[in-house]
């Protein structure tokens, strides 16, 4: 265990800090049909953490954290559900004579969510023999929070992002890095896990600067798919994270360029160790997966430049309202 006691911050927390965290209350805003507000994805009782401006918690928690100092108490704040506020412009009415040229209208209801050509999904909000008016804005566009919170700590975050040879990290909060497949469904795995207090998906090994999507699933630029995530080694093991990843890949392990259905070097799975410790304990975990003929396919490496995925990929299965509970156990769906 290592001693974090004099590494508290006396400021306000900026970009990249981390903090520690009481929500004291955290219910939906009394304006709201709370019948409509969803229970939270993420833990909101005890003691949390978060790094400051990089997810896994609302926007707006982030935000209001950011203002206060440790010790504070802040009541009675409203903050943004996370589904943005109620466009009154995404509201649009169709006449009932054009609906029947395209789908069944005897299966519509009010309720029904409707895919509409240009891509947007739309509920049916009224019908009548005239006309039918569609709302696209997300049924919880506009619901809020109401929080008090207490801001307990402020520390300093990893500045140690890349390789550091056998100058182990020697702080609490150290870094990892991990490549299962596709990264949504290895984020989600690792934001449930108690001890991880960030994570990012983005794009690593590869010989290209700044690399998009795109380029990355086209398969030229020599990245993976990758999480990087920041964890207490107060709380959890680096062998746990390990031994996460190496469950999740199952079978896969002994697979090069797979991860279930998804193929190609852009897929490759690895561990990418930032320190000659978490080299060892990898490579140990790794020896032991070997099995008669079958050569283990895990690629162990130095960890490089990590390069961070557009925003829209962060976080990506909890904002499609898959729990992101520490410790919840439902099974994870990357693909819907």
């Amino acid at each position: 265990m290592v001693d974090d006691s004099s590494t508290s911050l006396s400021r306000k927390p900026k970009s990249g800090d981390i903090v520690t965290f009481t929500l004291l209350r955290f219910q939906p805003d009394s304006s709201d049909d709370i019948s409509l507000v969803l229970e939270p994805l993420f833990d909101t009782t005890g003691t949390l953490q978060l790094v400051l401006d990089r997810g896994n918690y609302l926007p707006g928690l982030h935000k209001l954290l950011s203002t206060m100092n440790p010790g504070e108490t802040i009541q009675g704040v409203s903050i943004d559900a996370g589904y943005g506020g109620y466009n009154p412009e995404l509201v649009f009415q169709l006449p009932t004579a054009d609906m029947g040229n395209s789908i069944d209208t005897s299966l519509v209801k009010i309720g029904t969510v409707l895919g509409m050509g240009n891509g947007m999904n739309c509920r049916v909000t009224e019908m009548n023999d005239e006309k039918w008016t569609l709302d696209a804005n997300h049924v919880m566009a506009g619901a809020a929070y109401d929080v008090d919170v207490k801001m307990e700590k402020v520390e300093e975050g990893p500045t140690n992002w890349d390789y550091v040879g056998d100058e182990a990290q020697d702080d609490r909060y150290k870094v990892a890095t991990f490549a299962l497949g596709c990264f949504w469904g290895g984020e989600l795995a690792y934001q449930r896990m108690p001890g991880v207090i960030s994570t990012h998906v983005g794009y690593t090994q590869g010989q290209k600067d700044n690399p998009t999507y795109e380029e990355v699933c086209a398969g030229t630029t020599g990245h993976t798919e990758a999480m990087r995530i920041i964890y207490d080694q107060n709380i959890v093991s680096y062998k746990s994270l390990v031994q996460l990843g190496v469950d999740r890949l199952g079978g896969d392990v002994y697979e090069l360029n797979k991860v279930g259905n998804d193929r190609g070097t852009q897929y490759r799975h690895g561990i990418y160790f930032h320190d000659d410790d978490q080299k060892k304990v990898a490579e140990e975990l790794l020896n032991g997966l070997g099995s008669g003929d079958r050569e283990v396919m895990t690629e162990l490496k130095k960890a490089e430049k990590f390069y961070i995925a557009e925003e829209y990929h962060q976080q990506y299965l909890l904002k499609g309202g898959q729990s992101a509970k520490k410790g919840a156990s439902d099974s994870i769906r990357c693909y819907g």
